[in-house]
């Protein structure tokens, strides 16, 4: 009785339960104004598989069925078969326990972080999560793939990180990107080529239901969905910031390669502080790394929504179990991210302040930007030449 009614048990039932009531209640919701289901985008999720299987275009346009566009990988569409065949009421509890479960589990087997810092970071990501599954969004999954490579990758198993890292990949194209803290571990050409050999695997695997000449066209309809989709919006993210708050429209291009150099230098920065009997960066560093990337992610994604952020601000939470004592400053920053990035979409802020200040000026990134920032300028000063010390002898 008393392991039930252990701490992690009961964060673990909570999940579940959140899982469960957000579906109950989405369900209960109904249709909306335009006659459109509240959950969306589980339904477009649904509907891809049978679209291509039949042949479809599974990035088409289908106003009859779902109000907006399928943008995930074919492989993707193949992952929501068992969904496609599961009436709505059910298959839609069952898709957000898929986006809670994997997650919690993963919080829970962090490396690096105690028992008490992993409970910290999954209550405080919880209102995140909690948006994505009303939304019915796969963010949840998608956090638990990354959190799941560097558990793999702190384990030295690469050829498991290799295969979360792919596996995020063909859910959300940059999930790829959690295998590049790998570089920092030993063995990192082994997971170098995992994530070759899934990734082939993954780009393969509609071959099961569709034939190569079909598969080649899908890929090619999945190409100019996403060219046509690059070229519109900047989300909530630094292009949006920097579009709103000062009125430059900078090139998409740019500003990602900008935030991936930065991000690269940041690996090295960590790749330089290994410990020579192990060939581990210390601690701090590698936390800090992931904390980086999980917002990286995010801010640099220009279709960033909210329910996105439920990866940013585990990010966010990381950085903070970084100081051992933080700061009145660093406490402050955290929770004014909180606020603004997990409150300030709910009712808690007057409808009025939302949609007024809130939305078009992307409060709800602007702090996981300064923070990012933050990460980066600490990881980047580790590069700075040290100062020989000056022994005895040499005095």
């Amino acid at each position: 009785m008393k392991r039930f009614w252990h701490p992690d048990r009961i964060i673990q039932l909570v999940y579940l339960l959140a899982a469960l009531v957000v579906s109950l209640q989405v369900l209960a919701q109904g249709a909306n104004s335009e006659r459109y289901s509240t959950y969306e985008n589980y339904l477009i999720f649904k509907h891809s598989f049978p679209h291509l299987i039949q042949g479809l275009n599974p990035y088409g346009v289908y106003m009859v069925e779902q109000w907006d566009l399928y943008k995930y990988s074919p492989a993707f569409s193949l992952f929501m078969a068992p969904f496609a065949a599961l009436p709505d009421w059910l298959g839609l509890q069952l898709w957000n326990l898929v986006n809670a479960i994997p997650l919690i589990w993963a919080i829970q087997r962090l490396p690096i972080l105690d028992g008490r810092q992993q409970r910290f970071l999954a209550l405080f990501i919880l209102p995140e999560l909690v948006v994505s599954m009303q939304n019915s969004q796969s963010n949840g999954l998608t956090l638990a793939l990354l959190l799941w490579t560097w558990i793999a990758l702190e384990r030295n198993k690469p050829g498991q990180a290799g295969w979360w890292a792919a596996a995020g990949g063909f859910l959300k194209i940059f999930g790829i990107f959690s295998a590049i803290p790998g570089l920092v571990y030993p063995r990192r050409w082994r997971l170098v080529f995992s994530v070759a050999a899934w990734s082939v695997l993954l780009l393969f695997i509609p071959l099961l239901v569709v034939s190569p000449v079909q598969l080649v066209q899908v890929y090619k309809w999945w190409l100019e969905l996403l060219q046509d989709d690059h070229s519109t919006s900047v989300g909530l993210s630094v292009l949006g910031w920097l579009e709103t708050w000062f009125g430059w429209e900078a090139s998409k291009n740019g500003v990602t390669l900008a935030g991936l150099l930065l991000l690269g230098f940041s690996v090295f920065a960590v790749y330089r502080q290994r410990e020579p009997q192990t060939g581990l960066p210390p601690d701090t560093g590698r936390l800090l790394l992931w904390a980086s990337l999980l917002i990286w992610v995010v801010i640099f994604n220009h279709k960033a929504e909210s329910p996105t952020f439920v990866i940013a601000m585990s990010g966010v939470a990381l950085w903070y179990q970084s100081f051992k004592q933080p700061p009145v400053g660093i406490k402050i920053l955290l929770w004014t991210a909180f606020i603004l990035a997990s409150l300030s979409p709910t009712d808690l802020f007057p409808r009025s302040l939302r949609e007024q200040v809130v939305q078009p000026y992307v409060l709800k990134a602007v702090p996981c930007i300064l923070i990012w920032i933050l990460i980066t300028i600490s990881l980047l000063r580790t590069l700075r030449p040290q100062q020989p010390s000056i022994t005895a002898h040499e005095q």
